[in-house]
Formats: C-alpha cells, structure tokens, sequence
C-alpha cells in the first residue's frame, strides 16, 4: 500500500515540475527564445495548461491514496485557504483599482499567498489532530 502512495507522490512532484517548466517556457519563451512568435506561443500556453490538468489529477490520485484523518486534514486545509485566497485576493484587487497601493497587484503574489496559507493550514491541522 505505501508503494502505491509512494508512487503516486512521485507522479504528483513530476507533473508539477513539469508545469512548472512549461510555466517558465510559456512565459520567458516569446521573450528569449522565439522572439514573439505566436503560434509558437499559443502552443507553449497550451502544453502549460496541458501539464497544470495532468498535475491535477496526480493531485487527485494522490489525495485518493490518503486515509480518513489525512482528508480531513487536507479538505479543512484547502477550505480555509479556498476561503482566505477568496477574500485576500479580492481585496488585494480592490487596493489596486481603487489606488490605495502604489503598486499594480500581481497575481504571482497571491499565487505566494496560496501557497503559505496552504502549507500553514496542513501544518496547524496536522498538529491539531494528531
């Protein structure tokens, strides 16, 4: 059983590498690599979104793995980042368009936030239950 799971982890971290590599092409291709080409870049685009589907359900396969206490870890985890990344996000938004922050509000910021909430989420859970 551990194999299985193990397995599984090990195609969650590959697709995610690979998204995360088509990211870095989809984005730095058209600048550096093929100087705007469109058709080229549509194509990047898609292999991204391609692999970030396929990510998605090694996530899905993996979290399928997981024992009772391990869901409710992670669905608790992801409501509340679900929630927070909800609000956050929209109100990181509304700072932008109403100009109370001089900055323009990037969504790899909120992507951060994301990430930090989740990872804090699992961990305060994790502790909480077990």
């Amino acid at each position: 059983m551990k194999t299985a799971r193990k397995k599984n982890l090990y195609q969650l971290a590959a697709w995610t590498w690979s998204w995360v590599a088509t990211m870095a092409i989809a984005t730095f291709g058209p600048k550096y690599i093929w100087d705007d080409h469109t058709i080229l870049t549509a194509l990047a685009v898609s292999v991204n979104f391609a692999n970030g589907i396929l990510m998605i359900i090694a996530n899905r396969n993996l979290f399928n793995k997981f024992d009772e206490l391990e869901r409710k870890i992670h669905l608790e985890s992801l409501a509340l980042t679900l929630g927070l990344t909800v609000v956050v996000g929209l109100s990181y938004s509304l700072l932008d368009t109403t100009n109370l922050i001089a900055y323009t509000a990037e969504i790899s910021n909120l992507v951060l936030f994301i990430g930090v909430t989740y990872l804090i989420c699992v961990t305060i859970n994790t502790r909480r239950y077990v």
